[in-house]
Formats: structure tokens, C-alpha cells, sequence
């Protein structure tokens, strides 16, 4: 039996449960995630969209789609980001914060060219994402 975690937005109207193990963990340093989340850097957790059911308050949210890389999704009491889907990946991001009992084990740094705050951590640094998500896969230097 897998574990679940769960979260909420800033109010707690909207309530998210995430199930087994993410695809991914890290931090992604592209200009549109360090906008939405108004910090120099987003920590992200990544799921199969299977694994990823909103428990409470689906009519509450919101969406906003910049691209077709993402749709953002936030709650429309509070303001309180939930989780982008990034359908061309395959992919849900449950922002980490969001998940207090999840481990956050970041594995790598994503869109490292547009860094505005450089984290020395040791942690491969992507220039975009990896090549089996669609990225050039190209590392840079910490």
C-alpha cells in the first residue's frame, strides 16, 4: 500500500492528495515559475496525474494558462496556489509547501540559465528540463 499526502491552498478550501511516489522532485528557476510564485525559485514536486485527486473544494479553483507547457491552478478565496498540470510532460506539480509531510528530496535544478538566485548545493543544473521530458537535457555549471 502506497502512502497519501495532503495539503491545501493558503485557506485550506481546496484540499489536494497526492499518492505513492513522485516522478520528480527539484527546483525550477524559470522566469514564469519565479513570477507566479513571487520567490527567486519554485520547488516542485512532479506526479502522474493519476496520482494527484482534489478532495475538497474543485469548484473553488481557478485556472490561468500562459502557454500549452502549463496550466496553473489556484484557489479563488484565497489566492492560494495549488498545483500546475504540464499536460506535454505528462506531469502535475504539487508545489512542495503545500505537502508538509512529504520529504522534499530535490534531485536537480531545472531552467538553470534564468537563475537569479545561484544555489551551490551540488545538484545537477539543467539548462531547460531533461531530454525524456522534452528538454535539451544539457547540464550547466553550478
Amino acid at each position: 500500500m502506497s502512502h497519501a499526502y495532503r495539503g491545501g491552498c493558503f485557506c485550506g478550501a481546496v484540499q489536494v492528495e497526492v499518492e505513492g511516489k513522485p516522478e520528480a522532485m527539484g527546483y525550477c528557476h524559470c522566469e514564469s515559475c519565479r513570477h507566479w510564485s513571487a520567490g527567486p525559485v519554485n520547488a516542485f514536486t512532479l506526479w502522474k496525474p493519476d496520482a494527484v485527486r482534489i478532495t475538497r473544494g474543485q469548484e473553488e479553483l481557478e485556472s490561468y494558462q500562459k502557454t500549452s507547457a502549463s496550466r496553473r491552478r489556484w484557489c479563488r478565496r484565497c489566492g492560494g496556489h495549488v498545483l500546475t498540470e504540464h499536460p506535454g510532460m505528462g506531469l502535475v506539480d504539487v508545489y512542495a509547501a503545500l505537502l508538509p509531510d512529504l520529504t522534499f528530496e530535490p534531485a536537480l535544478h531545472v531552467h538553470y540559465q534564468e537563475s537569479v538566485l545561484r544555489i551551490p548545493d551540488g545538484l545537477p543544473k539543467m539548462k531547460d528540463v531533461p531530454a525524456e521530458l522534452g528538454g535539451s537535457g544539457e547540464t550547466l555549471e553550478e
